[in-house]
């Protein structure tokens, strides 16, 4: 008996050239695009120990928990860090990244993460990959969590490794990501003798062995399910129009914001500008008990309560991918409403808040 989810031909390369392919056209890139068989931890690390080694200096920016572990990746390549942590609940600024960069000559790797969906900041790209190029540092953006829901334009903005994962605003799975690597990256971890070989962390090997090679003969059996997720993502995100889902997600983030608002709520990231679109974090006193509440009251809702010790203060309403909707957000509305106890009339008012949001943010 045939399965349409496992009895499928082999993926060839041919048509794993042309996912690639997309994804490039996605990001608008001429840089080589690598589709990367796991999560996207899989090529933010191989991209760290592929363009880390000793003697490097790194600037790693903190916006996030994902900066905590990318100063750890660097560390263990033996780079000098230097880490620029801003709070979490703001963005960093390009003349913040200019200062450090400014105060430390040496620094020649920048690593940055776009949008932190833990969070719910977004920082701005365009302004510190200018300061960065000007520098001459290679830079390293995670972009997982912006990809389809804010302008990504890593050839403008001089990013010389973007990474991207499917399982956020391109609405897909989390078990296939993929990098654009720019010819400067190429040169840094050709002359690195530590970088990752004949390893799954290896971008050298897919340069040499698949690029070079005329994309003719994969490295090892992709993860083909995954690979079809995300080419079907591709086509839904070519259908609709990047720019229609961009303003989808904009729209949720806005609507949300509004919403919750109306319920007394205040957002955990105060710039309006400074917010990511794809998730909406706000000041919750016992968040923790304030999203088993919500789930309690409707299990499927996108709500969670920050990591850590942000799960004291921070609820996160996450609205990417398919969620980025007026309905998931009225729902979430409702929930929220319902797990605070909120007064007769407070749901109707958030969602009517919310509806005034959304249009107007489309309009």
């Amino acid at each position: 008996m045939t399965h349409p989810l496992l009895d499928l031909p082999p993926l060839t390369a041919e048509r794993f050239a042309s996912i690639e392919q997309g994804v490039a056209d996605l990001l608008s890139t001429r840089q080589d695009v690598v589709i990367t068989q796991g999560e996207a931890l899989l090529p933010l690390e191989g991209c760290i120990r592929s363009g880390a080694r000793p003697g490097s200096t790194a600037l790693n920016v903190v916006t996030g928990p994902y900066g905590t572990t990318f100063g750890n990746w660097l560390r263990d390549c033996g780079a000098t860090v230097v880490d620029l942590q801003v709070p979490f609940d703001t963005a960093v600024t390009a003349a913040q990244v200019a200062g450090a960069l400014a105060a430390d000559p040496e620094i020649d790797f920048v690593s940055l993460v776009h949008a932190e969906a833990a969070t719910g900041n977004t920082n701005p790209v365009a302004a510190i990959g200018e300061v960065v190029r000007e520098h001459g540092a290679l830079f390293m953006l995670d972009a997982v969590a912006s990809v389809g829901a804010e302008p990504l334009l890593p050839d403008a903005w001089g990013v010389d490794l973007c990474v991207i994962g499917a399982q956020k605003a391109m609405g897909g799975p989390a078990g296939v990501s993929a990098v654009s690597v720019s010819d400067r990256a190429w040169a840094r971890f050709a002359e690195n003798p530590a970088a990752p070989r004949r390893s799954y962390l290896s971008l050298l090997d897919w340069k040499e062995r698949w690029i070079d090679g005329g994309r003719k003969a994969l490295l090892h059996a992709p993860a083909q399910l995954e690979m079809l997720a995300l080419e079907a993502c591709l086509d839904r995100i070519a259908a609709e129009g990047l720019p229609a889902v961009a303003a989808r997600h904009a729209a949720a983030a806005a609507a949300t914001r509004a919403g919750a608002q109306a319920l007394g709520l205040a957002p955990y990231v105060g710039r309006v500008e400074e917010a990511a679109p794809v998730a909406t974090t706000l000041r919750v006193a016992e968040a923790s008990l304030v999203a088993a509440k919500a789930l309690a009251a409707d299990p499927s809702v996108p709500l969670a309560a920050g990591g850590g010790a942000l799960a004291r203060e921070m609820l996160r309403v996450n609205h990417y991918g398919p969620a980025a909707s007026l309905g998931v957000v009225r729902d979430c509305l409702g929930a929220l409403a319902a797990a605070l106890s909120a007064p007769a009339g407070a749901a109707d008012a958030a969602v009517s808040a919310a509806e005034s949001a959304w249009a107007d943010t489309l309009r």
